[in-house]
């Protein structure tokens, strides 16, 4: 049986924000949670296991992208397979979901687990290049400001010599449980804040939240091949994790300037090239630009505007095929005259008169069907 689309699974368009689909997953799980359904627990196990697992493949940047370029056939072999319903999600991506929803309606508890550490934000940055580098490839360093671990207390926001003490409210659980009617509901300690531990002799240097604001310049490679709008996944260059947690990554996008010469559409590159009539008329051995430089080219005498012409290998590498580079689409423009002399209307007169006699014109012969047609 073949799968569903993943976002018809979750109801979203293929360009949803990553808000939008989270919401639209947080909603199906409460609906189909098997908890919820013990009327039909089988087949809303099935539905929760679904919706769980196009969310796990569409919150991930990476799967995504993977997903929107394969479909199902990125993770054929067990990349993104999913097995029974323990293993039909992964637990970080549950709690990030739904986080204290489940805690509220089934005890599940919430986010904050004992000893679990928070992971720092994602940052994004946006990076303009130009059109050859975005071909080529370049490097470039970007300054980007965000929140590191304090080096004074490593991160714990607890003065030098000392150690956070286990938050007495919760016992460390970070949340504190209680019953309201037939639920029994978590919410985080007010305390501690969800932490399970708090500060006494706060660090002087971060103020006891241990982290601090420090400007970093990084180095980005940028790949020859990629395309206005492409994002480069730097991890570990976000902002630090609360209490010491690991570091997020950083989105570094892609914003691609446009190129009076060319254009792009995928691999290939278009470029249109003016030709006069005569050398389109004649033949002729033209100069091209491409992003290597200029090049010869030929053309065929009677060689029309809106003719095509193919450079092989002068467009842009293929990215998921390494060393494949696509070709240079020439595309010709004849020029017409719009200001032509007393002796060049003779001399095209002329033309035209022995063109018509030759007898193998466009445009007489064009003429002479409209005659026979409306005669």
């Amino acid at each position: 049986m073949a799968k569903r689309d993943y976002y018809e699974i979750l109801g979203v368009e293929r360009g949803a924000d990553e808000g939008v689909i989270k919401k639209a997953y947080r909603d199906l799980a409460l609906k189909y949670h098997p908890d919820r359904n013990s009327d039909d627990k089988d087949a809303a196990t099935e539905k929760f296991k679904e919706a769980s697992q196009a969310y796990e493949i569409l919150s991930d940047s990476e799967k995504r992208s993977q997903y929107d370029n394969f479909g199902h056939a990125a993770f054929d072999g067990g990349g993104g397979g999913m097995g029974g319903f323990a293993a039909g999600f992964s637990s970080d991506v549950f709690e990030d979901a739904l986080g204290d929803l489940f805690g509220d309606f089934f005890g599940g508890g919430g986010r904050r687990r004992r000893g679990r550490v928070m992971r720092g934000d994602d940052l994004r940055y946006d990076m303009g290049i130009a059109f050859e580098e975005a071909v080529k490839g370049c490097e470039k360093e970007i300054t980007i400001p965000r929140t590191v671990s304090c080096e004074d207390c490593s991160g714990s926001g607890a003065k030098a010599g000392t150690e956070p003490e286990t938050c007495p409210a919760c016992h460390g659980a970070g949340q504190v449980n209680y019953r309201q009617g037939l639920f029994q509901i978590s919410k985080a300690c007010g305390q501690c804040n969800g932490e399970g531990r708090v500060v006494r002799a706060p660090c002087p240097a971060c103020r006891g939240r241990g982290t601090s604001v420090a400007e970093r310049t990084i180095l980005v490679k940028v790949p020859a091949g990629v395309s206005d709008g492409s994002r480069l996944k730097l991890r570990g260059e976000g902002e630090a994790g609360p209490s010491g947690g690991p570091t997020g990554d950083l989105y570094v996008v892609l914003m691609a300037r446009q190129h009076p010469l060319f254009e792009r559409d995928g691999t290939a590159i278009i470029c249109d090239l003016p030709v006069s009539m005569i050398d389109a008329a004649l033949g002729a051995k033209l100069d091209v630009p491409t992003v290597d430089g200029v090049v010869k080219m030929s053309i065929p005498a009677g060689s029309q505007s809106g003719s095509l012409f193919r450079l092989k290998n002068r467009g842009a590498p293929d990215l998921r095929r390494r060393g494949l580079r696509g070709d240079q689409i020439v595309r010709l423009q004849v020029e017409t005259p719009t200001r032509v002399t007393r002796k060049q209307k003779e001399l095209l007169r002329s033309f035209d008169e022995l063109q018509k006699k030759k007898g193998d014109s466009l445009v007489s012969g064009f003429a002479d069907k409209v005659r026979e047609l409306y005669d």
